[in-house]
């Protein structure tokens, strides 16, 4: 198993602001994550005034051409915004909607390709990624196993170097939408690396994801949960990141450490200490024969017979008188 690679989504965050938009990057770059990821929307390109409001959220764009228009970054924008991402260490991964788009990304220098739920069965844009040779990674949230089978096989013919994430196409998503019984059908159906885009707005969905195999994580954030923009609800919070990282490569660790239960062997000295020996709970005098209700186990181990040991000594006889709370050993027995 790979470590987990961890995508931060900051999607429309920035709310159509360059100077935001880069004050995510420098807080993102202190989670700990490996990518960031942006989305690249050219209104024009991939839209129209006929296309309706996915959440009718907005209280300044009349339609959700002129959100995308809102959303705009020039090219020259965007190179400085992927010179910040390398100068703090961050992989600048991207999701385009156009064929524009993509174009736009190889003059930027976009490091990984992301291809959205609703864009994995346009086999126009999917050709168009697959040109540039560049890695994809594919987001199978409104996909059936048909539609997924179809970009695939085509990825594969193309000999295309790709990973699939399960994900659910639902801000926030709810527990029984989750899908993560999905991750290792993907593995075993593809031989891909498969990874777990999560809307959920929680940590334990992402450490879930990883648990069961997830080699990649995607997740949104946002600054606060309570700001304006459609996918806030459906985010984590920089400090949340924060927490899931850590979280994230402790599981990593463990599935990476396998416990041999079988071998108890560094637990020698442990099992000394809280492991008890048999003792007597009364006054008995020689000659008494043993029964259950005269003993008790006490700590430590090895100062009496083992306490797990006890049926060998009921109906047994004491060779000497023995007091209240004395450790019981076989020299004390006929």
């Amino acid at each position: 198993m790979n470590k987990p690679y961890l995508i931060a989504e900051i999607a429309q965050a920035h709310e159509g602001s360059l100077g935001i938009l880069h004050s995510y990057i420098d807080a993102v770059a202190k989670t700990g994550v490996q990518a960031i990821k942006f989305q690249l929307h050219l209104a024009e390109a991939e839209s129209s005034i006929h296309e309706p409001f996915r959440i009718a959220f907005s209280k300044e764009d009349k339609t959700r051409f002129e959100y995308w228009k809102r959303m705009e970054f020039s090219l020259d924008q965007w190179k400085g915004i992927k010179l910040h991402c390398d100068e703090l260490g961050l992989d600048f991964i991207c999701s385009p909607f156009s064929n524009e788009a993509v174009d736009w990304l190889e003059e930027i220098g976009v490091h990984t390709y992301k291809v959205g739920s609703g864009e994995v069965n346009n086999f126009l844009l999917l050709e168009k990624i697959v040109q540039t040779g560049k890695p994809i990674i594919i987001s199978s949230g409104m996909s059936s196993w048909e539609e997924l089978e179809q970009t695939v096989s085509y990825l594969k013919n193309k000999k295309a170097v790709f990973s699939i994430l399960q994900c659910t196409t639902a801000y926030p998503t709810r527990p029984e939408q989750y899908g993560l019984n999905l991750i290792e059908e993907l593995k075993t159906k593809y031989n891909v690396p498969i990874g777990f885009s999560d809307h959920s707005a929680k940590i334990a969905t992402g450490i879930a994801a990883v648990a069961l195999g997830a080699e990649i994580l995607e997740f949104h954030v946002v600054f606060h949960r309570e700001l304006f923009g459609p996918d806030t609800v459906a985010s984590l919070t920089l400090e949340e990141t924060k927490q899931l990282v850590m979280s994230v490569h402790d599981i990593y660790t463990a599935r990476m450490n396998p416990v041999n239960k079988s071998d108890n062997s560094k637990f020698t000295e442990l099992k000394t200490i809280f492991e008890k020996s048999l003792a007597l709970n009364k006054d008995l005098p020689k000659g008494h024969r043993i029964t259950f209700d005269d003993l008790e186990s006490k700590k430590p181990k090895g100062y009496g017979i083992e306490a797990q040991l006890f049926k060998e000594v009921i109906g047994k006889v004491l060779n000497c008188n023995k007091s209240k709370w004395d450790f019981l050993n076989e020299e004390d027995l006929l």
